[in-house]
């Protein structure tokens, strides 16, 4: 059950020039179903890549790291069902081998493809189905099929992620598209399990990757569904380089000089295109969040500095006592209190904290507001979008947080996962 979310309608996005898709099924997990994605690029595209902080990060993690050092990027090979984490030597050998054979069917180097994989972890990754559906995948590809690749790399989603946006700056037309999957296993300092997002832009590497980092930090890093980390999460960036719009890179390492190439106007105008499919993704990942009913909103403001807004706004984001009256529409609101309580603030001055649900003032000055009523409080957390807006009276800094309720079905979803 997805909170207002639909699946996207194919003829919304946006081909991107320079990138085509082909999807295959391979039978990685389960049999009659998309679970193979290619993602082919032109010569000449920038790539970039934010990854999982999990230490026990997945085979093709580690790869795809190697893989961007190493060569410009040709190819992206994606598969569901098997997540090849936790599998050692023989899962770096698997994804390694998936790279060789797309590699000799597109006469380039391995070092030029990234593979991803999605699924359940500590399974040796069935890379024989993959490299005999790789052939399948390519004879398919074609520019349109984002739509297509969104369904392919669902999990345990109930609706495929994908957005698009276009623009004209600097007088040249410009698309933006990209595809997401996950719905648990959502955490902070990370992207997401799987997000790719594309540019007809030509956007010199070192720009794409500085900006990505940067879009992450505003959006799949300020996403939970659970407060677990996965071993997987990919969040890609690809600039095909194939449409109008070039944004220059300065000549030299002069950083200063970098940055001012990357804080023109028309780079600007791109970052935020960029952004606003990012966040739009990120948020579709939460409302799609596993057995999730509430799409909530968490923003922390007046504190110190971001960071310490953030860790105020993950206490009562990753709080299972908040989530489950938030699925109950139970205002048992002192949870709330509670959380920003044990943040880890230690000379956090509760006399100065106020506390919102929506419009609605639950506490001031450190209690409950003289003029809450329960009923109201009741009838804000029966809606399926909730805000929850606490101001700590320390600063001037602030942030956001999206998040969901907790359910019986996340409990049923993660019980019966491997059935």
């Amino acid at each position: 059950m997805a909170v207002n979310l639909q699946a996207p309608d194919p003829s919304s996005l946006a081909p991107i020039a320079g990138i085509r898709l082909g999807i295959a099924q391979a039978g990685v997990r389960k049999a009659n179903r998309d679970d193979l994605t290619v993602i082919l690029l032109e010569p000449g595209a920038s790539v970039a890549g934010v990854f999982t902080r999990n230490r026990f990060r997945a085979a093709p993690v580690t790869v795809c790291l190697e893989h961007l050092q190493q060569s410009r990027t040709q190819a992206l090979v994606i598969n569901t069902g098997n997540a090849n984490a936790g599998t050692g030597a023989s899962g770096l050998a698997a994804a390694r081998l998936t790279c060789t054979a797309l590699a000799e069917r597109l006469g380039c180097a391995p070092q030029a493809i990234l593979p991803f994989s999605t699924g359940v972890i500590l399974e040796p990754l069935p890379v024989d189905r993959i490299v005999n559906a790789l052939p399948h995948a390519l004879a398919a590809a074609a520019p349109g099929r984002w739509a297509d690749a969104a369904r392919a790399i669902m999990t345990t989603d109930t609706i495929p992620k994908a957005v698009s946006r276009t623009a004209v700056i600097d007088g040249q037309p410009v698309a933006v598209t990209g595809i997401a999957k996950g719905a648990g296993m959502i955490r902070p300092n990370m992207a997401t399990l799987l997000s790719f997002v594309a540019t007809d832009a030509a956007v010199p590497q070192a720009v794409l990757q500085q900006w990505l980092r940067e879009i992450a930090d505003v959006t799949f890093n300020r996403i939970t569904v659970d407060g677990d980390m996965s071993t997987n999460d990919s969040l890609v960036a690809i600039a095909s380089g194939a449409g109008g719009l070039k944004i220059a890179a300065a000549a030299g390492d002069d950083p200063a000089a970098q940055r001012a190439a990357a804080s023109a106007p028309a780079a600007l105008a791109l970052k935020a295109l960029l952004t606003e499919v990012a966040r739009e993704l990120a948020q579709a990942i939460v409302r799609d969040g596993e057995g999730a009913t509430k799409f909530i909103t968490i923003t922390v403001q007046q504190a110190r500095s971001e960071g310490e807004a953030a860790q105020v706004a993950y206490a009562i984001a990753h709080s299972p006592l908040v989530k489950t009256a938030f699925f109950a529409s139970d205002p048992n609101l002192g949870r709330i209190l509670a959380a920003i309580g044990y943040a880890g603030i230690d000379d956090l001055a509760v006399e100065g904290i106020g506390v919102w649900l929506d419009a609605v003032r639950v506490a001031q000055d450190g209690g409950r507001d003289p003029a809450y009523r329960e009923e109201d409080g009741q009838r804000v957390m029966q809606q399926a979008e909730i805000t929850i807006r606490v101001v700590l009276g320390r600063g001037s800094a602030e942030t956001t947080v999206w998040t969901c309720d907790l359910s019986h079905d996340y409990v049923s979803i993660n019980a019966d996962y491997r059935s």
